[in-house]
């Protein structure tokens, strides 16, 4: 029998109103292993009433207490570290020892984190002639956090944990693709006791569930990580409303390789940066530029690596490479590949499904695919694949590296690799990304901001940034005479 996951409502798990289901696939297998239930407008409206209902008492919380019930629910997830991580490898197709080492510690950490800046989260205060101005950093009621597939409940944390440490409470949509994690952690806030209402978590398809929380009048806030097109049209539902929305979304996002970049973590970082979670990250670097006098030693280094990745079951220790999430992903990812030889593209290694035996005969395998010959314009080039697939460009001059960085529509993260200090700095002022790395890949501080520009979205999330999105600011002049 299939297991079958529920919604939590006001504390309560529920099935959905109307009875509907949505089969939950395991990307390994190819085969049906749970059932979500398929959430309705009429799910949410109850959500957002328990929601409401919970926010007077969790606002007017004493921060440390709100601090300490979030502490509590990090405990309990990290007793059940194995479970979650065995859960999450499954539901996603990422490897275990992937889920085990970084999805399922970071969510415990997202939740820490918050804990802690909810216990220090301050704000200004101006004297001047005769007065004292200070500003209030108040909680704004009812949130709607909804969350990716690629990082299930590594993103779902890291959302609602800025939004109940600010006093708010959450009406949380985890993607239905990858939902079972997120119903997990429901049901831990059960068990230990967590506020009812304050953090609700409605299953169901986007465009069901998730266009009823931005629609719903009583939802204050927005917080969305997906694609560009799908935060497109959450930006048009908020200004009707003119309600605050924050968007990460796609990243086509840019390597930079100089000849004097320093080699001793360079390949491996790079092969980490373009291949990890079979490329389903959104901070990925895709395009990788790549000096001249280097191009042909680090393409055939790099290409060696990729064909010697270990493509398997998630399970496998050995296994570099799961599944990717979904067959409609599936599907696209390979129509990207195809894409890329109509236009003239060199598929140097990989571009086909790997057979796979046993349990994984069906699963949606894609071999770490490496391109040339393709130039900026060019679709694969300007466009995101989200899986295992990254180009290879040559640059002769900074410049012109720049110019091809700068390229493609998005603007998340970018990567550059240079022993010159002031190139670095140059180039980090002028890329077009809001997150730069300079010799190194995925190295986060939970209290810097984080997000994009351009097409990869608007808004920051991360430490105050983050608190200060999920409150509202109001001034209060004192006239001292």
């Amino acid at each position: 029998m299939s297991l079958r996951l529920s919604h939590l409502i006001g504390g309560d798990a529920r099935s959905a109103s109307d009875g509907g289901w949505l089969e939950v696939f395991e990307p390994a297998t190819g085969a049906v292993y749970a059932q979500c239930p398929a959430g309705t407008a009429g799910d949410v409206d109850a959500a957002v009433a328990a929601a409401r209902g919970a926010f007077p008492a969790w606002s007017a919380l004493p921060a440390a207490e709100r601090a300490a019930w979030m502490n509590r629910l990090a405990d309990a997830l990290e007793t059940r570290l194995e479970d979650f991580a065995a859960a999450e490898s499954r539901d996603a197709g990422k490897p275990l020892a992937l889920a085990r080492s970084l999805d399922i510690p970071r969510a415990a950490s997202n939740l820490r984190f918050f804990a802690a800046a909810a216990t220090q989260f301050a704000s200004e205060s101006h004297a001047g002639p005769g007065v004292v101005n200070y500003t209030l950093r108040q909680p704004l009621g009812v949130v709607a956090c909804i969350s990716p597939w690629n990082l299930p409940l590594y993103l779902f944390t890291w959302k609602i944990a800025p939004a109940l440490a600010a006093g708010n409470c959450v009406v949380g949509k985890p993607s239905e693709v990858t939902p079972v994690t997120a119903w997990m952690l429901g049901e831990l806030a059960r068990e230990i006791g967590f506020p009812a209402g304050v953090l609700n978590i409605v299953q169901g398809r986007g465009a069901d569930v998730g266009q009823a929380l931005v629609d719903h009048p009583d939802v204050k806030a927005v917080s969305f990580t997906g694609s560009t097109a799908v935060g497109t049209r959450i930006a048009e539902s908020c200004a009707r409303s003119l309600r605050k929305v924050s968007l990460e979304l796609g990243g086509k996002n840019p390597t930079l390789v100089f000849a004097d970049a320093p080699r001793e973590k360079l390949l491996d970082t790079v092969q980490r940066s373009a291949f990890l979670n079979s490329g389903q990250i959104c901070l990925c670097g895709s395009r990788l530029l790549v000096e001249r006098s280097i191009y042909d030693t680090f393409r055939d280094e790099l290409v060696a690596r990729a064909r010697a990745m270990v493509v398997g079951d998630p399970v496998d220790a050995a296994t570099q490479v799961g599944p990717v999430v979904s067959k409609a992903h599936f599907d696209k990812v390979m129509a990207c590949i195809a894409l890329a030889r109509e236009e003239g593209g060199r598929v140097l290694c990989g571009g086909e499904a790997p057979a796979q035996e046993g349990r994984c005969a069906d699963g949606w395998f894609i071999a770490p695919t490496v391109i040339e010959g393709l130039g900026p314009a060019c679709r694969t080039n300007t466009e995101e694949i989200f899986g295992p697939v990254v180009t290879l460009q040559a640059f002769d001059t900074e410049d012109e590296a720049l110019a091809l960085a700068n390229a493609a529509p998005y603007g998340l993260s970018a990567s550059l690799w240079t022993s010159d200090l002031r190139r670095a700095h140059r180039l980090a002022a002028a890329v077009e990304a809001g997150v730069v790395w300079v010799n190194t890949w995925m190295n986060r501080d939970l209290r810097t901001p984080f997000g994009g520009v351009k097409q990869s979205g608007i808004g920051r999330e991360g430490g105050w940034e983050a608190m200060r999105f999920f409150t509202e600011a109001k001034n209060v002049t004192i006239d001292l005479g």
